[in-house]
This record gives C-alpha cells, sequence and structure tokens, in this order.
C-alpha cells in the first residue's frame, strides 16, 4: 500500500534535521519536496534521516537533494540505509556535473563539411554505379552466350508496363511542346517577317531533341520511379535474399528484363513523341500562321530531312541503359525500413533526370563538334 510522503524537522545539536517518512516515490511524492525545501530554508546546517521511508526512486531523491540548497551532503549527515544512500548520493552527482558546452560551429567550417560529404558521396555513388555496370554487363554476356536464359515472358510484360502505357501520356507532352514551339517561333519570327522558317524551328527542335528529352523525362519519373519501388519492396520482404538462396541470379531474373524492356521500347515512344510534336506544330501554324499540312510537311522534308530524327533516335538507347540501370541500381540499394524506400525512389527519378539531361548535353557536344 502506498504511503504519502512526508517529514518531521528536528533542531536539535543546532543541526536541522528532516526525518522522513512514507514512501518517497513519484507516486506518493506529492508536495512534499517543497514543503520540505520551505523547512529547511535559512538552516545553516541539514541533516536528512531517511531510515523511517519505505520505498525511493530517483523523483524522491531528487526533491530531498534540492531542498537541501546545494548544501553538500556526505554520508555523515545522511542516515539512511545503505542502497538509498547510495541512491541519494549517485543523484547528488549527477545534479553536480556540468554540462557539456555545445562545441562552437562556423558557419564556413560547416559548409566545408557539408561540401566534403557531398564529394564523397558521388564519389562513393560513382564506384557503386561503375559496379553495377559490370556486374549488369557479365550477366549481358551470359545471355547473349545463352539466349535461351532469357526470361521474355518479363521482358514482354514489363515493355507493356513501362513503356507501351506510356504512349498516351508521351504523346500528349509532345503535342503540347510541338504546340508551344510553334506558339513562341510565329510570334517572335512574325516581329521579322520570317514566320515561314517557323515550320523549321518546330522540325529542328521536335526531330534532335525534345522528342527523346520528352520521352525520356517521362520514363525517367515513371519506370525509374516504378523499377526502384518494385525491387526495393522485393529488398524489404527479403524476396531477393531469398532467391539468391535459391541460386537464381537476381541480376539475370530482375535487373536485365527492365533493361531489355526499357531498350526495345524508348525508340518507339520517341517515334511516337516525334509525329505527336509535329502535329501539335502543324496544328498551330496550320490555324496561326495558315501555312498548310502539304506546306508544313514539304519544308520539313526540303529543309529539315531526316538526319535531325536519326540524331535524335540514337540517343534513345543510352537513355535506356541510364534509366533502367539507376532505377534498379536504387531499388537494390533499399534497406529493411520504408524511410529507405522512399529516399530510393526519389533518388532514382532525381538522378535519372539528372543523367538525362547531363547526357543531352554531351550529345549536343559532340554532334556540334562533328558538325552535324
Amino acid at each position: 500500500m502506498d504511503i504519502p510522503a512526508d517529514f518531521a524537522i528536528d533542531d536539535a545539536d543546532g543541526t536541522r534535521t528532516a526525518v522522513f517518512t512514507g514512501d518517497w516515490t513519484a507516486h506518493c511524492l506529492g508536495d512534499a519536496a517543497v514543503r520540505l525545501r520551505a523547512a529547511l530554508a535559512g538552516a545553516p546546517s541539514v541533516a536528512l534521516d531517511l531510515n523511517g521511508i519505505g520505498r525511493c526512486d530517483t523523483s524522491g531523491a531528487y526533491g530531498a537533494i534540492s531542498a537541501a540548497e546545494g548544501r553538500p551532503l556526505s554520508r555523515a549527515n545522511v542516515r539512511a540505509r545503505p542502497e538509498t544512500v547510495r541512491l541519494l548520493l549517485l543523484v547528488h552527482e549527477a545534479m553536480q556535473s556540468e554540462p557539456t558546452p555545445e562545441p562552437r560551429r562556423r558557419g564556413v567550417v560547416d559548409m566545408l563539411e557539408r561540401i566534403g560529404r557531398g564529394l564523397f558521396g558521388v564519389g562513393r555513388d560513382f564506384v557503386g554505379t561503375l559496379a553495377f555496370y559490370g556486374r549488369l554487363l557479365v550477366v549481358i554476356g551470359k545471355m547473349l552466350a545463352n539466349p535461351r536464359r532469357i526470361r521474355w515472358a518479363a521482358c514482354f510484360s514489363l515493355a507493356e508496363r513501362a513503356g507501351f502505357d506510356a504512349i498516351p501520356i508521351v504523346s500528349v507532352t509532345a503535342f503540347f511542346i510541338g504546340a508551344v514551339v510553334a506558339l513562341l517561333g510565329a510570334n517572335m519570327l512574325s516581329q521579322f517577317g520570317a514566320q515561314v522558317f517557323v515550320v523549321e524551328l518546330i522540325g529542328i527542335a521536335v526531330l534532335r531533341e525534345f522528342n527523346i528529352i520528352i520521352t525520356a523525362i517521362l520514363l525517367a519519373g515513371r519506370s525509374a520511379s516504378s523499377f526502384a519501388a518494385e525491387i526495393g519492396s522485393m529488398k524489404m520482404s527479403q524476396e531477393v535474399d531469398a532467391m539468391v538462396v535459391m541460386g537464381v541470379d537476381p541480376f539475370e531474373a530482375l535487373v536485365l528484363p527492365r533493361f531489355l524492356a526499357l531498350l526495345f521500347t524508348i525508340p518507339l515512344l520517341t517515334f511516337v513523341a516525334t509525329l505527336a510534336g509535329l502535329v501539335g506544330g502543324l496544328i498551330v501554324t496550320w490555324g496561326v500562321l495558315d501555312l498548310g499540312p502539304a506546306f508544313f510537311l514539304q519544308r520539313i522534308l526540303d529543309n529539315v530531312g531526316a538526319v535531325h530524327f536519326w540524331i535524335g533516335l540514337s540517343k534513345a538507347p543510352v537513355m535506356a541503359v541510364v534509366i533502367a540501370a539507376i532505377g534498379c541500381r536504387q531499388g537494390m540499394e533499399v534497406g529493411g525500413d520504408v524511410e529507405s524506400l522512399g529516399r530510393r525512389v526519389t533518388a532514382a527519378v532525381v538522378h535519372a533526370i539528372f543523367s538525362i539531361i547531363m547526357i543531352d548535353a554531351v550529345f549536343a557536344l559532340i554532334y556540334m563538334e562533328l558538325k552535324i
């Protein structure tokens, strides 16, 4: 049975002694500590007699010591059972310890530290990416040596989900991109009386850049995140570990089908995006500049040609490799918690889009040097 904490004061021998009774625990303490502080206020010497208490925890010990208001306590002026004395001295030492001051941090040091950690992370990711591509090349070599090991059913299923199902969104996006380019070109070139050249502007922009860029960015947000989430969830549920135990190579069963699926579908989606972008530009030039479809197509054939289309299409396999590899690698890096899955899915999309823009810039420099 719990007994409320209480005390009595004895001023014999010039020392104010607090005689404790009851249970000095967090549940029974009540206002006893506050009353004890008031009773001991002003006393030059204080002693604590805890022989009469039933139970005592850290809350009761803290209340008793804090009521002493910093007066030194030792075994000489604390009368209690040995275990209670140890508890009081332990709490007293903890109260006397100085808090560790926080080191003063400087903005420049923090900035340099973050830059260093970022560079280290980039280097680690680069090494991990090289290792991933190396293992993927080994699996591709095995598949070329024995094509019967390729899981064609998984490849076609993933090609449908990752590629063919994206045809509507790719078409609509490319259509409006072509229309926007046509509107901007018509508005700007009309000021110089050169609105007829808007056809060449649309043709070069759509055939050379926007078809593959729009396709790759949409697939980066759609397929790279899907690959990372699918493989990551399998990692979380230990399905990948189970495949390894059963002797199945995860790269052969999970990564290679996704790689082949995008390798087959991105050129097709690029072609669809090209047609949609040209149609969007054609409708705008027809409605705004009154340039008919026959005139539009004839200028595309005469002044733009197929070279720009093949330049844009040449980027498709590289984009497919990058998107599939980044999505699958981030999925393979997922840990055992949902937070890790979210971080890796986000990283897959961000890294894929960044890589697409960088690769397109590299292609632009290469073709500029080749004067194509």
